[in-house]
């Protein structure tokens, strides 16, 4: 799939150096698809519980089951039954 403006994918957030917030997968809208990337690097408006935050240029990481993605990243929502 590539990504449009207005599709909802999963932002990594990086989570606080002193362990306050950890990294969480967060809802976001892509804003713009970078041109260039075949919809690899992406804008995103992220949601928060507290607040919009928003993000240029974010790699899409693709999940491997490892665990948590690099913040930073974006990817697809997982399936959920």
């Amino acid at each position: 799939m590539k990504p449009s403006v207005g599709r909802i994918v999963h932002y990594a957030s990086y989570g606080t150096p002193g362990g306050e917030y950890t990294s969480q997968c967060r809802a976001a809208i892509v804003t713009a698809v970078a041109p260039g990337t075949e919809g690899r690097a992406v804008s995103l408006a992220v949601l928060n519980p507290e607040g919009l935050f928003f993000n240029q240029s974010c790699a899409q990481y693709e999940p491997d089951g490892a665990g948590m993605p690099p913040g930073g990243s974006w990817h697809w929502p997982e399936r959920t039954d």
